[in-house]
C-alpha cells in the first residue's frame, strides 16, 4: 500500500515549526524551524503598555520557508502529501480589505501597529474588554459571555477590535473585516476567497469571539452595535457557520501549489488553536486534563454534554462543541504567564549583564539560556522545607479562573537570606500554585480529572518545574514524548480531512508518540506544599482586593 503524509504547521509567538508525517505511524520524516524575525527586533511592540503586535510577512515567510524546507528535505513525491492543517495562537485577530488581504500588507499600513495581527498577549484592550462584561450581564439580552466562563477577556477577539477602531481612526475605516491568524493562514492558502463562504474556525469562533449555536452563532447585531456601530455592521461581514478541524476548508490554490512545490488537489483543512491541537497531539482523552505549557499555559479538557448537564462554567476560558474532538465539548483555562513567569526573572538578572557588556569587550559572555541553567540547578539543592518566598503568578494578568488581566504578580516573605535561586523556584511553584487553583475550579464544578499531561517548552525541558508541579497537584504528571505536539495534532487533523483515517480517535491511535516520563508526587513534599498553597490563595486575595482599578465579575 502506498505511503500517504500530511504536514502540520504550528504557529507559535516566537517562530513557526512545521512537520512532514507518515500518516500509517506517526513518524516525523522532516520538520523545519523559522524564527518571525520582525518579531525578534521588538517592532511594533511596546511592552510597558502591554501592546504585542506581529506582522503578517513575518508569518508568511515562515509559512514559505519551512513548508519549502520540510518537502525538499523529505524528497517525497508530492502526490503522497495529502493535507495541511494549521495551528496558531489566539486570539490573535487581524483586520483585512474586502478581498481578505492584510492591511499590514499594504503600502499605507505596512509599519501601523494597529494594522498588525494583535497577539494573544496584547493587553491593551482592559477597558474594553470590561465594558464587553457588564453590557452582556445588564443590556437585557442574552448573556453573550455565558459559555466563556462569564467573563470577557482583553485577549480576545471583539475587545482588540473595539479597542483598534476607537483608538485608531484609520483602521476603522479601511478594516472591511477581522480575521484570527488561525482563519487568516487557512484562507491564504485555499483556492476559495471569498469571505463569506471561507470556513471559519469553530475553535476559534466559541472560545474567542462568543459564537454559540443557542442564540444563532455571533453576539447579535443589536449588543455589539451597543458597543460601537462598527461591531454592529461588521458582524455581517464576518461569518454565520463555524467548522471542527478535522473538516477540509478546501484545496490548495494555484498560487500557493507553485510557492510550495505541493499539488492543488492538496486538501487544507479549517484551522485551529495551537493548544487544542497540542491537546489531540498528546493523545487527549475524556477526564484528562492536557496542560500546554511555553511562554503561557492552556489547560485543556473533553467532556460529554451529559456530564456537563447543560451548565455553562463560570471563569474559564469558553467551552465549545466540537474544539477538540467531535462529538466532545472542548473546556478551556490556562495561565496568562508559565514560561514567561521566569523569562521575566532572567531578563531582569540579564539587564546589568547587557548593560556592561556595551562598554566591556571583554566581558564573560553569558546567555539567558546559561542563567535559566544556574537557576535551575541551585533551585534545584534547595529543600523543600526550607523558608522560601511566596510568589504570585499574574505577571501578565489572570487568566483562569474568572479572567482579569488588570492583576499584577507579587514576591512576599523576603528577607536579606534570600537569593536568586530562592526566587526562581518560589516563581516555579507560584505556576504550580496557579495551576492547582484551575484543578480545583473545574473539580468544584464536578469536571472529573484523572489525568494529567504536560506538553511544550517548559515540560521538555524543566524537570524541576515538572516535579514541583507533580508535588503541589499530588497527581502524576505524563509528559509526551514528542517535541512537536501540536505541529502533530495540527497533523492528525489534516490525516482525518484528508479522508486517509475515519476519525480523530483512530488517527491519535495509529499517529500518536506515546509519553516518554512520569514525574510522581513525593509524599514528603504534598504535604509541605498543601499548607503552602493555603497561603498562595490568602496572598492572592490581598493582592487582588488591593489591586488598583480592579473589578470582580464573579
Amino acid at each position: 500500500m502506498k505511503q500517504t503524509f500530511v504536514i502540520g504547521v504550528d504557529f507559535g509567538t516566537d517562530s513557526v515549526r512545521a512537520i512532514l508525517v507518515n500518516t500509517s505511524d506517526g513518524t516525523i520524516v522532516a520538520e523545519s524551524i523559522f524564527e518571525y524575525p520582525r518579531w525578534k527586533q521588538g517592532l511594533y511592540c511596546k511592552p510597558e503598555k502591554q501592546q504585542f503586535r506581529q506582522h503578517p510577512l513575518d508569518h508568511i515567510e515562515g509559512l514559505k520557508d519551512t513548508i519549502n524546507n520540510i518537502v525538499k528535505d523529505a524528497k517525497i513525491e508530492q502526490s503522497a502529501i495529502k493535507g495541511i492543517c494549521v495551528d496558531t495562537t489566539g486570539s490573535s485577530p487581524i483586520p483585512v480589505d474586502s478581498d481578505g488581504n492584510a492591511l499590514a500588507l499594504q503600502k499605507d499600513f505596512s509599519e501601523n501597529p494597529d494594522a498588525m495581527m494583535i497577539l494573544w498577549k496584547d493587553h491593551t484592550a482592559i477597558k474594553e474588554a470590561e465594558e464587553i462584561t457588564r453590557l452582556a450581564k445588564t443590556w437585557g439580552g442574552p448573556n453573550f459571555t455565558e459559555f466563556v466562563g462569564g467573563v470577557y477577556s482583553s485577549e480576545w477577539f471583539w475587545a482588540k477590535i473595539l479597542f483598534s477602531i476607537r483608538n485608531n481612526e484609520s483602521i476603522r475605516s479601511a478594516a472591511y473585516s477581522w480575521m484570527e491568524h488561525c482563519d487568516y493562514i487557512t484562507f491564504l492558502l485555499t483556492e476559495n476567497k471569498d469571505l463569506k463562504t471561507f470556513k471559519r474556525s469553530r475553535c476559534a469562533a466559541g472560545h474567542k469571539a462568543m459564537w454559540n449555536r443557542l442564540w444563532g452563532g455571533l453576539p447579535s447585531e443589536e449588543f455589539l452595535s451597543r458597543l460601537d456601530p462598527y461591531l454592529g455592521s461588521l458582524r455581517s461581514r464576518l461569518y454565520e457557520e463555524t467548522y471542527t478541524s478535522n473538516e477540509p476548508a478546501g484545496t490548495l490554490s494555484k498560487e500557493w501549489s507553485e510557492k510550495l512545490g505541493l499539488s492543488e488537489s492538496t486538501i487544507i483543512t479549517v484551522g485551529t488553536f495551537d493548544a487544542h491541537a497540542g491537546a489531540v497531539g498528546s493523545e487527549i482523552k475524556k477526564n484528562t486534563l492536557v496542560k500546554v505549557m511555553g511562554t503561557s499555559t492552556c489547560d485543556i479538557i473533553v467532556s460529554s454534554k451529559e456530564n456537563l448537564h447543560n451548565m455553562a462554567l463560570p471563569g474559564i476560558c469558553g467551552q465549545v462543541d466540537g474544539s477538540v474532538l467531535p462529538n466532545f465539548t472542548g473546556l478551556e483555562a490556562g495561565q496568562s504567564a508559565f514560561g514567561d513567569l521566569l523569562a521575566w526573572f532572567v531578563e531582569i538578572l540579564y539587564w546589568p549583564i547587557k548593560q556592561v557588556g556595551h562598554s566591556d569587550d571583554n566581558l564573560l559572555e553569558v546567555s539567558k539560556e546559561d542563567i535559566h541553567k544556574m537557576l535551575s540547578s541551585k533551585a534545584e539543592k534547595i529543600p523543600d522545607q526550607a523558608s522560601l518566598p511566596l510568589s504570585i503568578d499574574w505577571i501578565n494578568g489572570r487568566r483562569t479562573p474568572h479572567a482579569n488581566q488588570t492583576l499584577k504578580a507579587a514576591i512576599a516573605n523576603l528577607d536579606l537570606g534570600t537569593t536568586a535561586p530562592h526566587i526562581y523556584k518560589s516563581l516555579i511553584e507560584a505556576i504550580g500554585y496557579g495551576a492547582k487553583n484551575i484543578l480545583e475550579h473545574f473539580e468544584e464544578r464536578e469536571v472529573e480529572i484523572q489525568t494529567v499531561i504536560g506538553v511544550g517548552g517548559v515540560a521538555k525541558k524543566s524537570p524541576l518545574a515538572m516535579q514541583t508541579l507533580a508535588n503541589i497537584l499530588n497527581m502524576p504528571i505524563h509528559i509526551a514524548k514528542t517535541e512537536q505536539a501540536c505541529a502533530l495534532g495540527a497533523a492528525m487533523y489534516a490525516a482525518v480531512a484528508s479522508g486517509i483515517h475515519s476519525n480523530l480517535q483512530d488517527a491519535i491511535l495509529k499517529m500518536g508518540h506515546g509519553f516518554e516520563i512520569t514525574y510522581y508526587p513525593e509524599k514528603s513534599a504534598v504535604i509541605q506544599y498543601q499548607h503552602t498553597y493555603k497561603n498562595y490563595l490568602k496572598l492572592g486575595a490581598f493582592v487582588e482586593y488591593t489591586s488598583l482599578n480592579t473589578k470582580a465579575y464573579v
